[in-house]
């Protein structure tokens, strides 16, 4: 150790391993337990305005719960109250996707779970 730091790797090599971070969705789940508990984050847009998200935090990684998906799923609850799980799709890109949220149906089982 010089000078009282740890040398690091270089520009380069750091630049070659960077991975950009990406925000995970609720619709790459394929199943949701809707006894998760809900956080509320913030973050910044790519024109820099601040924003604030919820999410849930499964297996370490934050999956954002887009506003729609809270909605869709209060309907659903409204005539399926004992649904204990959902699944999320998606359709579409950026300001066009779109969120359809579906009981969670695992073959097998009698019925939605």
């Amino acid at each position: 150790m010089e000078g009282g730091y740890k040398k690091m790797a270089t520009i380069k090599e750091t630049a070659q391993l960077y991975e950009a971070p990406q925000s995970k969705n609720i619709a790459d789940l394929d199943k949701v337990s809707i006894e998760l508990e809900i956080n509320k984050g913030r973050a910044k847009d790519n024109t820099g305005e601040e924003f604030s998200y919820h999410f849930v935090e499964v297996e370490g990684e934050r999956y954002r719960i887009p506003g729609s998906v809270l909605g869709g799923l209060k309907a659903i609850l409204k005539k399926m109250p004992q649904m204990k799980y959902f699944s999320v799709l998606r359709e579409g890109t950026g300001m066009n996707t779109r969120y359809q949220v579906l009981p969670y149906y695992e073959a097998g089982k009698e019925g939605f779970i």
